[in-house]
């Protein structure tokens, strides 16, 4: 067992004024986690100059990779050739990834994350046809190459296993994040909100970069 843990994070969505569901649970999560294990070394791979907001704790070290991943193309170069690299260079024990995406290349311990998987039943919803192609040949590589997998509700973990035929006991549901803004109001607001705008109806409203 080792005293010292050296954790490395694919950071790269944790941009600022800029984030999204992902970037949040990235944030909310490592604030913890970091937090929480003091004993242990955390380097954030970033693919561009990052915010000094995001080096949060003592343990924290924030290491640059100088490829903007904006295209699938660069998304390949970034983690298939340059993040083994890096992993490598730091002597990580252990990658954590808090989206779907990790190297299949190298024998470092990888945990990704994969929020859900709509774009297999649903190819509209990621627009262009370059990055549909890219998700369905690699997401289900990530899922079976990843030595754990996190998701973020039943659903999704029953989903991920049928349709990636991997093992349910190798993935782990764990909780979202949202932004601190977010709170429940009194039964009082609730009531003049709905008399408001629906007719007194209970209502669903999404909000979200789809």
């Amino acid at each position: 067992k080792l005293e010292k843990v050296r954790i490395g994070v694919n950071s790269r969505l944790l941009i600022k004024d800029k984030l999204e569901g992902i970037g949040y649970f990235t944030l909310k999560n490592l604030e913890r986690i970091t937090r929480n294990h003091p004993e242990d070394e955390f380097v954030f791979f970033f693919d561009r100059p990052y915010s000094k907001e995001f080096v949060f704790a003592k343990n924290v070290k924030a290491v640059v990779i100088p490829l903007p991943t904006r295209h699938p193309m660069l998304w390949h170069i970034y983690f298939e050739i340059l993040l083994p690299i890096y992993l490598k260079l730091y002597k990580i024990d252990v990658l954590f990834s808090p989206e779907g995406y990790i190297p299949l290349r190298g024998k470092t311990p990888k945990v990704c994350t994969i929020h859900d998987i709509n774009f297999e039943h649903e190819a509209s919803f990621l627009g262009q046809d370059i990055y549909l192609k890219y998700m369905k040949y690699f997401s289900p590589r990530f899922a079976k190459k990843a030595d754990i997998v996190l998701t973020v509700s039943e659903f999704s973990k029953q989903d991920i296993a049928k349709t990636y035929k991997i093992p349910e006991n190798k993935i782990f549901n764990v909780e979202s994040s949202a932004n601190e803004d977010y709170k429940p109001y009194s039964e009082e607001v609730k009531l003049l909100t709905r008399q408001k705008y629906t007719n007194h109806s209970p209502y669903f409203y999404f909000v979200g970069s789809l």
